[in-house]
């Protein structure tokens, strides 16, 4: 976790994830920060499985949940930063915003310093191509 968390109700009234995401988050193997977080997790927070999953999308079963559900829902964009998973949302004409996004966002509406949560991300597991990041804390720079 980047210390950003409370960014997600200020940027959307509620935020839904399928079991498997639960799951996913709450497996021993994930950062300590993230599982003790939501163990007590907050109200705009809700776990809430699809009613049925979407065959043939070939995503491990945290997208594969994630993308059932935006299918069933329909909001108008998915949360989700993994390449296949994007591109499985692109395919159902679902948007998929990633964590970038978000974060950029949020420092146009003063939310968070970009720099400072980029820089946090960067010591995470998080990959992503440098001259993207690049790009994007110059646009920021840019903003003030």
């Amino acid at each position: 976790m980047i210390g950003e968390i409370e960014v997600l109700p200020k940027l959307f009234d509620q935020v839904l994830i399928p079991p498997a995401v639960f799951a996913e988050l709450s497996h021993p193997h994930a950062p300590e920060s993230v599982s003790t977080w939501l163990a007590d997790a907050p109200n705009w927070l809700r776990v809430q499985p699809p009613s049925c999953i979407q065959d043939g999308l070939n995503l491990d079963a945290g997208e594969t949940e994630a993308i059932s559900l935006v299918l069933e829902l329909k909001p108008l964009a998915i949360l989700i930063d993994e390449k296949r998973g994007r591109e499985a949302a692109r395919r159902y004409g679902v948007v998929p915003i990633g964590i970038l996004s978000i974060l950029d966002v949020a420092d146009r509406r003063g939310f968070l310093d970009f720099k400072e949560a980029i820089g946090r991300l960067r010591l995470t597991n998080f990959r992503v191509a440098p001259k993207l990041l690049d790009s994007l804390l110059e646009e920021a720079k840019k903003r003030g």
